[in-house]
């Protein structure tokens, strides 16, 4: 795939999320489905919160352990990823993961 069919994509992640962040939304569902047990399961939210887009990820029952991660590594390590994929958009996210 060129720089420019890749270029192109995007919008269309824009269209399907209806986000200002699409491509730290695809980022952020690939990671997370790829971690899960349940990938039909995983859902991301997008709001604006503090001039700053706001994703918050609910996962399966039993799963948010799992994307948490012992003392919380795997989920920082999860933001820092999605965060630098969003400046692709050239805006700043936060990632909530979010208990039911």
């Amino acid at each position: 795939m060129s720089d420019d069919t890749a270029a192109d994509a995007a919008p269309d992640v824009a269209d399907a999320n209806g986000s200002d962040a699409p491509t730290a939304v695809a980022v952020l569902k690939h990671i997370v489905t790829s971690i899960v047990d349940d990938p039909d399961a995983v859902e991301v939210e997008t709001s604006e919160s503090r001039g700053r887009v706001r994703l918050d990820v609910r996962v399966g029952p039993g799963d948010l352990g799992r994307v948490i991660g012992r003392r919380g590594r795997t989920a920082q390590s999860i933001r820092t990823v999605v965060r630098a994929a969003a400046t692709r958009d050239e805006t700043d996210v936060d990632i909530e993961f979010v208990d039911d």
